[in-house]
């Protein structure tokens, strides 16, 4: 027979931060859901498609900030509102300063 080998655990891999995108689609689809409100409502409020919304809220789109003032406005946010809630949802807050360099 064969050499047998000790078990070996597979070690846990961090699973990846999402994109911010996704974070903020995610956060905006459950702004909407919360309101009870459809897709094409908001959208329509917000003067954009809702196709466009939708792939927005699916993460595959990064709106712009003005698409992203209006849209988080037709929910009857602030847009800080909605990336603080983002943030937060997706411990994306840092919790010691943090510097950045361009």
């Amino acid at each position: 027979m064969g050499e047998v080998l000790p078990f070996r655990r597979e070690e846990a891999v961090p699973r990846p931060e999402p994109l911010w995108r996704e974070a903020l689609g995610s956060q905006l689809r459950e702004e909407r859901l919360d309101r009870d409100e459809r897709l094409v409502d908001v959208a329509g409020r917000a003067g954009v498609s809702a196709q466009y919304l939708s792939e927005v809220e699916r993460g595959l789109k990064e709106p712009s900030s003005e698409v992203l003032a209006a849209v988080a406005g037709a929910l009857g946010l602030r847009v800080s509102e909605l990336t603080s809630r983002a943030a937060v949802r997706q411990r994306r807050v840092p919790r010691s300063p943090v510097c950045l360099a361009a």
